[in-house]
């Protein structure tokens, strides 16, 4: 295994001979995977502004010659590049012009769609490298955090493609095994992909193939315990594989306050800066400092840079939780808050601002977090740890009560998190047909509120249990208790509405509910079917 650490902040070349259009894949290996990459450089290498012919060395040039337009930005050269095996006979200069078009494609893309703009932008030079050096998709790129992926999509078949991008039936944000066949792994959040590199290079070797594996990981994916775990293993194991290590200081990660972008988490970034300290590269990275600092994006203009930003009627459910937390925190100095490199999205940031001592950024490590969080309880404080359900792969909740919202009859949904609006929808829609139904909202998972689910039971002919969870969730207890609580033994009907037991695709909400079956509508279907009225179930959904 090579392990090599870069930082790729600016543009980056590696200058070969050219004294023919014949590039040699060895001479560009050592440049991008020697372990000893600099000391092969000459030791008088000079900062430069452009393009500059020498026998071997690495340059760097700011990209103030880029502009970016509203409209479309002329690509001669990337119009004329499908595929990467269009771009094997490209000089080193025409490369250097291939990345600037690249960039500016990248960002006009997500000036339209929005997404993630620095982890891409971070990674055009590196992209067009590796797709000259390797033969894709036989050699395998694996690119984790996914989100730096924009580049190679481009490159790969689908620019065509970039507007639809995290749009329903339209290219993912990560990469994705069943879009393009150069899409070897699945990625998004994260570090996996030393992991899969090595299954990959091993299944390789037991098949005997000789493929090249390249795992091209952010210094923010390093941060979990799993790249580590695979690092161990692959050492072990020594199979041939790549590991490059995209130093940008988590330019592939959005880790920031609400003052901007803060300082790495953890060591690992101290360590990559002595790794790094040597004079040629000191120098490269000090002609990098213009570099964009811009991560996740929604629409903008590319000329101005302005942000299209949609004011929403009410604030978001994060800044809820947030404004809720410091309240607490103000009059319990015992409380403090975890997030795994997620500040923003969690609302941890506004928590931060107030009080910095007391809120923890973890990295991307959420099972660090818990247990983190477990040891400062020990300890007499109160941990509040916020992690992304998707993340965690499983929330849990406190102690509380349940509600009822709309008081009817015959028929109650008892709806969980998000699907209680679903559920009042619902009820519009059945009211309309001449049925009343009973709307509760249960609030909690873990412990169920047992006086309610018994009183909706004793009280109406069916209950229906809504959430958007997958089976085994918050129905499956519900349906726990009133069976051993003896409330299916009568004639009350019970039945949940959950989540498919499958890969719903990303897309926009409102069509991945439907493909749930989860709209009002489906929910209001479903009442009809259980009361026997299909001519109403059939109406509804038409």
């Amino acid at each position: 295994m090579a392990v090599c650490a870069f930082s790729f902040p600016a543009q980056v070349k590696a200058v070969v001979s050219v004294s023919d259009t014949t590039h040699k894949s060895t001479t560009y290996h050592h440049y991008f995977y020697g372990a000893d990459l600099f000391s092969q450089f000459q030791p008088n290498l000079k900062k430069v502004q452009q393009f500059k012919k020498r026998p071997f060395g690495v340059f760097a040039t700011l990209s103030e010659d880029g502009e970016y337009h509203s409209q479309r930005p002329p690509t001669p050269l990337l119009d004329t590049i499908n595929y990467p095996v269009h771009m094997k006979n490209l000089s080193v200069k025409e490369l250097k012009q291939l990345s600037d078009e690249l960039r500016s494609d990248v960002i006009f893309n997500v000036s339209k769609t929005g997404g993630h703009l620095g982890s891409s932008l971070g990674v055009v030079e590196l992209t067009v490298a590796l797709h000259y050096v390797f033969n894709t998709p036989q050699d395998k790129i694996l690119w984790d955090v996914g989100h730096q992926s924009y580049p190679h999509k481009i490159l790969t078949g689908r620019r065509n493609k970039m507007h639809t991008m995290r749009k329903t039936n339209g290219l993912s944000g990560f990469t994705k095994r069943s879009e393009s066949e150069f899409d070897c792994f699945g990625t998004g959040h994260s570090s996996t992909t030393i992991s899969a590199g090595l299954g990959m290079a091993v299944g390789r070797d037991l098949k005997g193939r000789k493929n090249n594996v390249v795992a091209v990981i952010g210094d923010g994916a390093m941060t979990a315990g799993q790249a580590y775990e695979a690092m161990n293993n692959a050492g072990y194991l020594d199979s041939d594989m790549i590991v490059i290590l995209n130093d940008n200081k988590q330019v592939s990660l959005p880790t920031a306050t609400l003052d901007g972008p803060v300082p790495p988490v953890g060591a690992l970034s101290s360590a990559l800066s002595r790794l790094q300290s040597n004079r040629p590269l000191r120098e490269l990275r000090e002609v990098a400092k213009g570099v964009t600092k811009q991560l996740g994006v929604v629409k903008f203009d590319p000329a101005t840079g302005k942000q299209f930003k949609s004011q929403a009627p009410t604030q978001s459910y994060t800044t809820y939780f947030a404004e809720a937390l410091i309240a607490e925190a103000e009059a319990d100095k015992d409380i403090v808050a975890i997030h795994a490199a997620m500040g923003g999205g969690t609302g941890l940031n506004l928590f931060h601002r107030r009080y910095p001592e007391r809120c923890f950024d973890v990295g991307i490590a959420e099972q660090h977090a818990v247990t983190f969080a477990a040891g400062l309880a020990c300890e007499g404080l109160k941990p509040f740890c916020a992690i992304y359900s998707s993340f965690m792969q499983r929330a849990y909740d406190q102690v509380g009560k349940g509600r009822v919202l709309i008081e009817g009859e015959r028929v109650a949904l008892l709806g969980y998190g998000s699907a209680v609006q679903s559920c009042l929808a619902a009820a519009g829609l059945v009211e309309t047909h001449g049925l009343k139904m009973t709307v509760a909202d249960a609030r909690f998972c873990k412990p169920l509120d047992h006086a309610l689910i018994r009183s909706l039971a004793k009280s109406h002919e069916v209950i229906i249990t809504v959430e958007e969870g997958s089976i085994g969730g918050f129905g499956s207890h519900v349906a726990q208790f009133m069976a051993l609580d003896g409330l299916l033994d009568g004639k009350v009907k019970w039945r949940p509405l959950v989540l498919p037991d499958r890969y719903i695709d990303h897309g926009a909400p409102a069509d991945q509910y439907v493909d749930a079956g989860l709209t009002p509508a489906h929910i209001a279907a479903t009442v009809f079917n259980i009361l026997g009225q299909t001519r109403e179930a059939l109406a509804i959904m038409s």
